[in-house]
C-alpha cells in the first residue's frame, strides 16, 4: 500500500507542507480557468450576439473622447457604448448595391459570402468625421461617417451623397489581410489593388499630394504580402524625419529560402516621400524592409522558428521615439504547432536598417551582404535638414534612386530582446491570434500585462506565468480583434459571431482570504484588509497586501493566516462515502487554482496523520477513516475537503446479494433493491468477471412480467431461470440454405411451448408501440434445429387455428383452462386470419419449386 501511495505522489509532484520544491510547481498552466457560463454568472462578461444578416466583427476603432467603440462588419457599421456594449447601440446599414452584387455573382463569387460590403477601414478623418471603406462586393467603396464633435451631439450618420472609389484603400476580398492608417489627412494602406488579388502594394492616398505606391510586379519589394499593422514612429524631434513602419508577412524571395516559406517583415518609409523625379515616379524611394526573427535557440545552432506574424502591439514609453514592440508569431508547419511572443526595441530596428543591404551575387546567385559603395545620402534616409540637407525626394541623385530600387531588403534580421521569445506555447490545440498589452503600476514596480486572444475561444493574461484563461464567446470562434480602453479599464474582443466586453480586473473571483488574493499575483488586485479589490497606487500603504513578483502569502498575510485558516476550515466541504472491501476507490478533490498541489491525510482514531494517496487500488478494513484534502501553493496550505470513508466487508455484501437473489424469486412490485446492481459493480469477489455480472442482470431483465413460468416446463425458452443453454446475441449468421428455408417459413410461425403465455397475432399495420391495450406480446430466445445451434430472437406470432390447437394441447397436458382474448377483438382476429390466408396462398404460388 505504501508503494502505491509513493508512486502516486511522484506522479502528482506532491511535496510535504512547507517544503514545496520549485521544480514541482505548475507554472505553465493558467492559475484560473473560467468557462463562459462562469464568466456570465460572475458578471464579468457582456456579449453582443451579432445579427443574422451580418458577420465579421473584426474592424475596431476606439474613440475614448466620445466614449464609443466603432465596429465594422458585414453590411453594417456599429457604435457601442464603452461602459456597456449592450446599452445605447447605434447601427448603420451599408450593404452593397444590387448591381454590384450581380456583377460579383457573374464573376464567379459566392453571392452569400463574398458579394457583401465588409467594412475594413475605420480611420478618424477630423474632429467630426470618420473615413470608412468597405469591400463593396469586390468593388471597394469609401465614404464619410459623421460623428459630431462631442458625445452630446448624438450624431451617427453616413454621408450617402459623397462616395469615393476604394481601390488602393480597401481590399477587394474580405479574407485578405490588410491594414491602414490615416495621418494628417493622408491614408496609408497596405492592400491588394486588383480583382484577382495579385497586385499588392503600399499606398498613400487622399490629401493634396499625388497618390504614391510601391513598385509594381517586383517580388524584391513585395512578394504576396499579408499586412498586419501600420504605425507612425518619430525618428527625431524634427517632424520631417517621421517614418511609417509596416508589419507584414510575405513569401520568401527567390534564393532566400529553399522551398515555399513565409517570412515576417518590418518595413519603413518616410512620411514626406514624394517619389522620384526621373525614376520611381510616384513610387516610394525610401522603402526598406527587414526580417523579423523570433526563434528558440536549439542545440548545434538549429533554432525553432516562429515565422507567421499574427499581430503587433506598440507599448508607448516616456520617449515617443522608442516604444516597445510586442509581436505575436505562430508556426507555419503542419507538423509542429506553436505560438510565441517576442519583444523588439527601436534601437535594434534602426541598427538593422543602417545596413548591410541584401544583394544577389556569386555563382549560385544567392543573397549576400552588399560590400560595394553605398551612395550618399544613404538610401532610406528621409529628406530633411537633419540628415542630408535635401528638401524632397525628387532632389535625390539618380544613383540613390537606382540603388534603392534594386536593394529594398536588408541582409541582417531584427533579433528580439534577450535573443528569444518571452512567451512560448507548444503542444496545445490552439494558437495565439491577437495581442494587447497594458502597463500596470503595482506595489513592487511596473508590470506589462498581456491579453492574448487565441484561435479557439479563450484568452490569457500573462506576466511571467499564465494567470487566467477564460472563454468569452458562447460558440468556439477565433478572436479576430482586440482593443483595450485604459480610461474605462475594459477589454473589447471581436470575432466572426459578435462582440464581447470584460473588465481588466476581476479581483472578486480569487477568493475571500488574504492568501488567495496574494497567490493570484494579479497586478490589478490587492488585499485591502477586508477583501481582494482593485489596486490603486494612491491608497494607504499599511492596508495593502500585494506581492506580484513572488506571490508569497506567508510574508504578506502571516498575521492574518490564522484567521484565514479558521474561516477556510469551517467552510470545508464534508461528505461520506462507502467502499467495498477488495474494490478500488477514487477520492476526488479539485482545487480552484490549477497551479496548486494536492496531498491527502488519513485520520484514524488514536492515530497520527499520515500521507495518503488519492487512488486506492484495493480497499481493506484499515482504509476506513477521515481523509483530509489540502491544497499547497507557495507554501500556503488550504483545506478543501473532508471525506469520511467506511469500508463494507465483502462477507456482508455477499449476504446482501444472497438476499437479493432470493427476493428475485418473489419480487415485490413496489420494492426495489436499489443497491443490488451498485454493490455488484464494486468488484465483488463472487463475480469473477464483468460478463458474469452482466449475465446475471440480463437474466433478471428477460424474465416475463406476466404470470410466473412453472419450473417443471421442459419447453421454456432460454430466458427461464435454470436453463443452461448458451446465450448468444439475437443477430445470427446463417448459410444460404438456411436463409432460404427461413424465408419460406417466415409466414408459418411456431406456437410457443409455454402454455401459460398467450401470444396474439401481429397486426400488419401496427408497430409494437401502437398495439391495442388488450394485446400482450412477449419475446423468447429459441434455438432452431436447422440453424446450427445459434440462438435467435424471434417473435412468436401464431395464427388463430394454431392458437386453438395449442389451447387443446394445454388442456390435455396440464388440464389448465386456456386464457381467452377479449371479446371485442374477435372481429379483428377474423380479419387478420383472412388476410393471412390470402398472403399465404399468394406466397405459395410465387414460391419456386423445392429442389431435391
Amino acid at each position: 500500500m505504501d508503494y502505491l501511495v509513493w508512486i502516486f505522489l511522484l506522479m502528482c509532484g506532491v511535496a510535504l507542507p512547507g517544503r514545496v520544491a520549485p521544480q514541482h510547481t505548475k507554472e505553465n498552466v493558467p492559475r484560473l480557468k473560467l468557462s463562459y457560463k462562469e464568466m456570465l454568472e460572475s458578471g464579468n462578461l457582456l456579449t453582443f450576439t451579432g445579427f443574422a444578416n451580418s458577420s465579421g466583427y473584426d474592424t475596431f476603432l476606439l474613440d475614448e473622447e466620445r466614449g464609443r467603440l466603432l465596429v465594422g462588419a458585414e453590411d453594417h457599421i456599429f457604435s457601442f457604448d464603452l461602459v456597456n456594449i449592450n446599452r445605447d447601440l447605434k447601427q448603420i446599414a451599408w450593404p452593397a448595391t444590387p448591381s454590384k452584387r450581380d456583377e460579383c455573382k457573374w464573376a464567379g463569387k459566392d453571392l452569400g459570402k463574398d458579394c457583401s460590403n465588409y467594412v475594413r477601414v475605420l480611420q478618424p478623418y477630423n474632429q467630426t468625421h470618420i473615413y470608412v471603406c468597405g469591400t463593396g462586393a469586390f468593388h471597394p467603396i469609401c465614404a464619410y461617417l459623421e460623428m459630431g464633435k462631442r458625445a452630446e451631439d448624438n450624431v451617427f450618420r453616413l454621408d450617402v451623397n459623397h462616395f469615393e472609389n476604394g481601390r488602393g484603400k480597401s481590399p477587394y476580398d474580405q479574407k485578405m489581410l490588410s491594414s491602414s492608417l490615416l495621418i494628417d489627412g493622408e491614408l496609408y494602406s497596405g492592400t491588394s489593388a486588383d480583382f484577382m488579388g495579385r497586385d499588392f502594394a503600399i499606398f498613400r492616398t487622399l490629401g493634396s499630394h499625388h497618390p504614391i505606391r510601391t513598385e509594381q510586379h517586383d517580388s524584391r519589394w513585395l512578394n504576396d504580402p499579408r499586412f498586419v499593422g501600420i504605425h507612425l514612429i518619430p525618428e527625431s524631434d524634427n517632424p520631417e524625419d517621421d517614418k511609417i513602419f509596416l508589419f507584414f508577412k510575405e513569401n520568401a524571395m527567390d534564393g532566400e529560402h529553399t522551398g515555399k516559406a513565409t517570412i515576417s517583415r518590418i518595413g519603413q518609409l518616410c512620411k514626406n516621400d514624394m517619389g522620384g523625379h526621373r525614376s520611381l515616379v510616384n513610387k516610394w524611394t525610401t522603402f526598406l524592409k527587414a526580417k523579423l526573427s523570433c526563434s528558440v535557440p536549439g542545440l548545434n545552432g538549429i533554432d525553432t522558428h516562429f515565422d507567421e506574424l499574427q499581430d503587433v502591439f506598440l507599448m508607448s514609453a516616456k520617449d515617443p521615439k522608442n516604444p516597445v514592440i510586442y509581436a505575436l508569431f505562430t508556426t507555419s508547419s503542419n507538423i509542429f504547432r506553436g505560438s510565441a511572443i517576442c519583444m523588439y526595441s527601436m534601437a535594434d530596428i534602426r541598427r538593422v536598417f543602417l545596413g548591410p543591404y541584401a544583394h544577389r551575387d556569386g555563382p549560385n546567385y544567392q543573397w549576400v551582404p552588399f560590400q560595394g559603395r553605398v551612395p550618399y545620402p544613404r538610401p532610406g534616409t528621409c529628406p530633411s535638414k537633419t540628415f542630408g540637407g535635401f528638401d524632397s525626394t525628387k532632389d535625390l541623385p539618380d544613383d540613390v534612386i537606382t540603388f534603392a530600387r534594386l536593394h529594398p531588403a536588408m541582409y541582417n534580421p531584427v533579433q528580439p530582446m534577450g535573443g528569444k521569445p518571452i512567451v512560448v506555447r507548444t503542444n496545445v490545440e490552439y494558437q495565439f491570434s491577437q495581442l494587447v498589452v497594458d502597463r500596470v503600476e503595482a506595489e513592487d514596480g511596473q508590470y506589462d500585462v498581456m491579453f492574448i486572444g487565441t484561435g479557439k475561444e479563450s484568452w490569457h493574461d500573462l506576466e511571467e506565468v499564465v494567470l487566467e484563461e477564460m472563454t468569452v464567446f458562447r460558440e468556439p470562434t477565433p478572436i479576430t480583434a482586440m482593443e483595450l480602453s485604459t480610461k474605462q479599464q475594459q477589454l473589447y474582443l471581436g470575432s466572426e459571431l459578435g462582440i464581447s466586453q470584460m473588465p481588466l480586473h476581476r479581483c472578486e473571483v480569487y477568493g475571500k482570504a488574504c492568501a488567495e488574493c496574494c497567490l493570484a499575483r494579479d497586478p490589478y488586485c490587492a488585499w485591502d484588509g477586508t477583501e481582494c479589490s482593485r489596486y490603486f497606487p494612491t491608497a494607504k500603504r499599511r492596508t495593502r497586501r500585494q506581492d506580484i513578483r513572488n506571490g508569497d502569502p506567508l510574508s504578506q498575510c502571516s498575521d492574518l493566516q490564522h484567521n484565514d485558516d479558521l474561516e477556510g476550515f469551517s467552510s470545508v466541504e464534508e461528505r461520506s462515502v462507502y467502499g467495498v472491501e477488495n474494490s478500488s476507490m477514487f477520492l476526488e478533490c479539485s482545487p480552484k487554482s490549477q497551479r496548486a498541489l494536492i496531498y491527502w491525510q488519513l485520520q484514524k482514531p488514536n492515530d497520527k496523520h499520515k500521507l495518503e494517496g488519492l487512488l486506492i487500488r484495493s480497499l481493506t478494513q484499515t482504509d476506513s477513516g477521515v481523509y483530509h484534502c489540502h491544497a499547497v501553493e507557495h507554501g500556503f496550505i488550504q483545506p478543501l475537503r473532508r471525506i469520511n470513508m467506511q469500508v463494507i466487508p465483502s462477507q456482508r455484501v455477499s449476504e446482501m446479494l444472497l438476499r437479493a437473489s432470493s427476493n428475485d424469486k418473489e419480487p415485490t412490485p413496489k420494492r426495489k433493491l436499489w443497491y443490488r446492481d451498485f454493490m455488484s459493480l464494486l468488484e465483488h469477489p463472487d463475480l469473477n468477471s464483468v460478463d458474469e455480472f452482466c449475465e446475471r442482470v440480463w437474466k433478471r431483465e428477460r424474465k416475463p412480467k406476466g404470470k410466473k413460468v412453472p419450473k417443471n416446463n421442459p419447453g421454456a425458452g432460454i430466458g427461464v431461470k435454470g436453463d443452461k443453454s448458451p446465450q448468444t446475441p439475437a443477430r445470427s449468421i446463417q448459410s444460404p440454405v438456411q436463409n432460404h428455408n427461413n424465408q419460406r417459413n417466415q409466414n408459418v410461425p411456431k406456437v410457443p411451448n409455454n402454455p401459460s403465455v398467450q401470444v396474439l397475432p401481429k397486426s400488419a399495420g401496427l408497430q409494437r408501440s401502437q398495439m391495442p391495450v388488450s394485446t400482450v406480446s412477449t419475446e423468447h430466445q429459441t434455438i432452431k434445429p436447422d440453424s446450427g445451434g445459434i440462438a435467435q430472437s424471434t417473435q412468436k406470432v401464431p395464427s388463430a387455428s394454431e392458437s386453438q390447437r395449442s389451447q387443446q394441447n394445454q388442456g390435455k397436458r396440464g388440464g389448465q383452462t386456456p386464457q381467452r382474448g377479449p371479446p371485442n377483438t374477435a372481429k379483428w382476429k377474423q380479419l387478420q386470419e383472412n388476410k393471412r390466408g390470402r398472403n399465404r396462398r399468394t406466397h405459395d404460388q410465387q414460391r419456386p419449386p423445392r429442389s431435391v
